[in-house]
This record gives structure tokens, C-alpha cells and sequence, in this order.
């Protein structure tokens, strides 16, 4: 909770932090000086299919043989009979800790071959032959058991390859590693039904693999989609002679497949060089005795937004295509390119955002800029319903060996709702960061939008210091009631130092005594104000009469005041009633009557009345 957190860590917030989004510069800020931001072309979104072959595996067919994995090859544990269990177990663990380590692994890797799916049929292959293999040596060393009456299975030998197909936005890939790795006895397991549902998963992975393996890249239909949005780029380009692509994957072993088959067709066809960026120590690239380490690559990518004339003087080398993992998603100006392409779309939207801000910067050199995704050949609801399928099944796994009888949760089926709405939002338009997240950003904790309004406020209005306390407005909202903004000369009164405006205070009460936003709220009080004054720069007359009918002129204020009082005491600290009884003393302003005599701990500088 917000208001939890102490005031200093505000004050350290606004000090370190510059929270600029792309709507807050063009809002605030006067940028004739250094340019302005490209226009945002509708993004252009693709649903290729898995092949053009004839009678060819598509990614329905896929989605179903995926839900019939049992990946039981990660829950060894489950199998072991339950006398002998104690023998597999440290002292620092317990049955149900192994038992969760086990099934989240096998979580995992269940959501990642759908990710790895989506990504390209390439590395798609890469991961489903491993498991395979992973499968085909254990049932292997089960049947030489059978045969010979002993042996020891290495639990888990080999999962350090497997974590490598994990993508660097997986926090989890640390399961791979955590534990030490333990030889089980088959003697203690009930090997036979472990080989029997390692058995059905090599069937329906042998016969995945028989199915994508015939989709070499002459047959892959999404790669060729790729290479004709790049030669229709190079023969129109959206900014004159701009030819630049930047490609983005998830996947190393993706962008990789994507950098062999790109780059031949680039330099061949269009005369145009090629780059790699992975992360990996060095890159690729097609021009010759190239160093590709990742600078050298993105200034000659970028070479105006990076500067290149100044750190690589005496190179002259272009390129015009670049492939790349999220490792350049942030923190990357690459707006001498004006066309970012998805190659898949990263399951966290806002990495989709991040990508496509390597572009999308102030100062740009193009008038114009475009985003193109690639998504399944499904429809949303479709892919949604599909997805759900795999990881309920993943679910039933775990509700067998566990006993919850709850395969997908509430929580979990507000996640994919919310999934498949972030997804249709990106389908249909170029999104900010604000627009997609629903947590808490730094622009919630910051109040610099504010201050940027007040310090063009105050350029206006030099006089502002001799406005005189009391005043107040009237405006037409939703939830009537009044915002009254205090200011406290009692330095005892911050409690706890939670109020980031300390000494101003300001608080939104109803007209019926509920308090809309407290003085731990200020931003949300603010957002308020700012929704109810936009575009009103004199009085309303209507809303006037209206208010001072009902106060006859601001002569009888007691409402207002009743709930200036209720105001206060949300502020105090109630518990100590000693501290509310000294809180008042002689009158300071006409306005507080009715009862309520004046006070010594607060000003009164103004208030806002809102009328429904």
C-alpha cells in the first residue's frame, strides 16, 4: 500500500528518478529546440501459418499434442514409493518442497514450448528434440534395469541444456539449478508406471517431431512472410532512402535461425548488411573483418542517434538489417531505423512496448515509424482457449499427485482474460506503458507532471504569492462533496512522516461524510482537481448561484465547515483524544462558524466545492 510507505522514500524517489513517457514530454515539455517525436503508423499485424505444405501440421494440431504431454520426466519424485522417500531427501528439505520444486519445473517447461512454438518452428524443434532425447535415455536406462535387476537413474542429469531454451525474461530457470542432483535407486520408484507415461510422451513428441521437421525454411511460412516484409521495405520505403529493419525475438537459438536465412537473401537480392545482437559476447554481421561486438553493431546500425562519426571515425560500414534478443530492448536509441518488427510476440507486453521504443524517440530524423507483429495463425479467443488448455493440463498433473482438486483457479482465469485483452489492445494499436500496465508505475509515486503545471502556472501568474487564503472554486463532478488543501504550522502533526506534501494537506470528503481520497492520496486528489478544472479558466455562473443559494451567500458555511472538521480529523492521530481536544483554539476566519470555533495547527488556503 502507498500509504505504507514512508515520505522519505519519495523525497529519494523525485531526487534519482526521471519518469519522462512519451505522452508526459509532449504534454510538458517545449521541444522545438531537439525535435519531436515520429508519427505512429497503425501497426501492422500478421497471422501466418506454420507451412504452406500440403495436408501440414498447423498450430491447432500442435496446441492439441502439447496438451497431451504429461512431462512426468520432471516429477521423478512422485513415482518413488512413498517408504522409501526419506532416502532422496536433505535435511533442508521436505516432501512437499521437492514435490513443488519437481512440478514447477515441469510447469515450466510446458509454457516455454508454447512460447518456443510461437517463437519459430526452428527452435520449436531444437527444445522438443532434447526432451525427446531426455525421454528416450531414461526409458532406456529403465528397460536395462528391467533386464539386468539393477541401476541408478541421475536424477535431472541433463535440465542445465534444457534451461538454455529459456528466454532472459524467465525468472524461474534458477529450478534448474537449485539442489544437488541425486542418483534414485529404481528399486524405491514404481518404475513401471513412470516408463508407461514416459512412453505415451515420446509418442506424441516423435510424432510432433516427424511433423515440424518437414518444415525446413524453404517451407517455413512465417520466415518467408518475414522476407517479404523486408523486400517490400527496401522497394518503399516509409521515410525516403530508409531502408533499416530492426527484428526482434525472444529467442537466441530464433535469432539466429532468422540471421542465416535474412542475411543471405539481404546482401544477394538487396545489396544490404546483416546483424546479429544476442547477448552473447560477440555478434555477426556480413560485412567483412567486422569487429561485431554490440556497440560497434548498433552505431553502425544507428549511426546518428549513436554518434558513430565521433567513437568510429574511420568506418564506414552500414547496416541496414538488424536481428536481435530483448538484451537491446532497453536502454538502446536506434531511431535512425524507422520499421521494428516482432518476429514473436514476447508473452510480458511490455517488453512489445520496449522494443518498439528503440524507434519511437524524440529527435528522430523520420516523420514516421512502424511496428509489424507476427502472431499465430489463430484467432485471440481461439489462442486464449488453446493456452489455457496446455497449462490446465499441466494442472491436472498436479492435482493427481497432490490432491488439489482445483486444476485452474479464479485468479488464474482472470490472468488470461486480462491476457486477451492486453493482446487485442496490441493487436490494434501502438500502446505507451501507462496504457498497459495496472499495477503501480514510478509516474504514480512521482508528482513531477504536477509540478511541470504548477511552474507553468506560475510563469503565467507572477502574483500567485499574494493570493489570500480561503478562496475557492466551484465545479461540476460526479461525487459531490468539497477538496480542501490545509497547510499544518505543527510540526507534530506529520504523522509517522507519511504525508508526502508535509506541511499541505488535502483531502476529499463527500458531502455525506465519506472520505473519497485521504491526505496519503495526494496524487490521487490531484488527479481529481485536474480532471474537474480542465479547460476552465473562469468562473461557472450557473454552479456559483447554485452554491451560494445554498450558503446564502457564504453566510451560513456550517456544512462546509462540518466537513472541514471531519477533514481534520482523518488527519489527526485519533487514538490520542488529548491531542484532538488541544487541536482547536480561537477563530482565525469568518468561514469556520457553526460550532467550529478556528485553528492553530492548520491554515485553511482554499478549497474546491463540487456539485453534482
Amino acid at each position: 500500500m502507498l500509504s505504507q510507505l514512508d515520505f522519505d522514500f519519495f523525497e529519494v524517489l523525485d531526487s534519482v528518478t526521471i519518469a519522462r513517457s512519451r505522452k508526459h514530454i509532449q504534454t510538458y515539455y517545449d521541444v522545438s529546440d531537439i525535435g519531436t517525436f515520429p508519427a505512429r503508423n497503425k501497426p501492422i499485424s500478421l497471422w501466418p501459418k506454420l507451412t504452406n505444405r500440403p495436408n501440414a501440421i498447423n498450430y491447432r494440431e500442435v496446441f492439441e499434442l502439447l496438451s497431451k504431454l504429461q512431462l512426468t520426466i520432471y516429477t521423478p519424485t512422485i513415482y518413488i514409493h512413498a517408504s522409501k522417500l526419506y532416502k532422496y531427501l536433505d535435511e533442508k528439505e521436505t516432501e512437499n518442497f521437492r514435490k513443488g520444486r519437481e512440478l514447477g519445473i515441469q510447469r515450466l517447461m510446458s509454457i516455454n514450448l508454447l512460447k518456443r512454438m510461437e517463437s519459430s518452428v526452428h527452435s520449436f524443434l531444437l527444445t522438443i528434440r532434447r526432451i525427446y532425447d531426455y525421454l528416450h535415455d531414461t526409458s532406456r536406462i529403465i528397460e536395462d534395469f528391467m533386464a539386468s535387476g539393477n541401476g541408478n537413474l541421475e536424477e535431472m542429469r541433463d535440465l542445465s541444456a534444457v534451461a538454455e531454451d529459456f528466454d532472459d525474461d524467465d525468472q524461474n530457470t534458477d529450478l534448474f539449478s537449485v539442489g544437488k542432483k541425486v542418483k534414485i535407486d529404481l528399486r524405491d520408484m514404481d518404475y513401471i508406471s513412470w516408463k508407461r507415461d514416459i512412453g505415451t510422451d515420446l509418442e506424441n513428441l516423435g510424432m510432433l517431431i516427424l511433423m515440424v521437421e518437414d518444415i525446413t525454411p524453404e517451407y517455413d511460412f512465417k520466415l518467408n512472410e518475414l522476407l517479404r516484409v523486408i523486400r517490400e521495405k527496401a522497394a518503399a520505403p516509409i521515410n525516403p532512402e530508409n531502408k533499416k529493419i530492426l527484428i526482434f525475438t525472444a529467442f537466441s537459438d530464433t535469432a539466429e535461425y532468422l540471421y542465416e536465412n535474412v542475411s543471405k537473401m539481404a546482401l544477394s537480392e538487396l545489396k544490404l548488411h546483416t546483424a546479429l545482437v544476442t547477448g552473447a559476447v560477440d555478434g555477426k554481421t556480413t560485412i567483412p573483418k567486422f569487429k561485431a561486438d554490440m556497440n560497434h553493431v548498433l552505431a553502425c546500425f544507428s549511426p546518428r542517434s549513436k554518434d558513430k562519426d565521433v567513437l568510429y571515425p574511420n568506418d564506414k560500414a552500414e547496416i541496414d538489417r538488424l536481428i536481435a534478443t530483448d538484451c537491446i530492448s532497453e536502454g538502446q536509441n536506434l531511431q535512425d531505423c524507422d520499421f521494428c518488427v516482432n518476429y514473436d510476440i514476447h508473452w510480458n507486453p511490455v517488453r512489445i512496448i520496449q522494443r518498439f521504443g528503440r524507434i519511437d524517440r524524440i529527435g528522430s530524423k523520420n516523420s514516421v515509424i512502424q511496428l509489424v507483429n507476427f502472431w499465430p495463425d489463430l484467432d485471440l479467443d481461439e489462442y486464449i482457449k488453446l493456452k489455457s488448455r496446455v497449462e490446465t493440463r499441466m494442472k491436472i498433473s498436479v492435482m493427481t499427485s497432490t490432491g488439489d482438486d482445483d486444476p485452474i483457479n479464479q485468479e488464474e482465469k482472470g490472468d488470461l482474460e486480462y491476457r486477451r485483452n492486453q493482446l487485442k489492445k496490441l493487436q490494434e494499436e501502438v500502446v505507451d506503458l501507462e496504457d498497459m500496465t495496472s499495477g503501480v508505475s514510478i509516474m504514480d509515486l512521482g508528482l513531477n507532471e504536477f509540478r511541470m503545471d504548477l511552474l507553468a502556472y506560475m510563469k503565467e501568474n507572477e502574483n500567485i504569492d499574494h493570493t489570500p487564503f480561503g478562496i475557492h472554486a466551484v465545479v461540476k463532478g460526479e461525487k459531490p462533496g468539497v477538496i480542501f488543501v490545509l497547510k499544518n504550522v505543527n510540526e507534530q502533526i506529520n504523522i509517522q512522516n507519511q504525508n508526502r506534501l508535509h506541511p499541505f494537506y488535502m483531502v476529499y470528503i463527500s458531502m455525506d461524510g465519506e472520505v473519497v481520497t485521504t491526505h496519503l492520496q495526494p496524487k490521487d486528489t490531484l488527479d481529481v482537481m485536474r480532471h474537474l478544472a480542465k479547460g476552465k479558466s473562469i468562473p461557472d455562473r450557473k454552479l456559483c448561484d447554485i452554491f451560494n443559494n445554498a450558503t446564502c451567500d457564504g453566510r451560513n458555511m456550517e456544512k462546509v465547515s462540518q466537513l472541514l472538521e471531519d477533514s481534520i480529523m482523518t488527519i489527526i492521530d485519533a487514538k490520542d483524544q488529548s491531542d484532538i481536544d488541544s487541536f482547536f483554539s480561537g477563530g482565525q476566519t469568518t468561514f469556520l462558524s457553526g460550532g467550529f470555533s478556528g485553528l492553530d495547527d492548520f491554515e485553511l488556503i482554499c478549497f474546491m466545492v463540487v456539485i453534482k
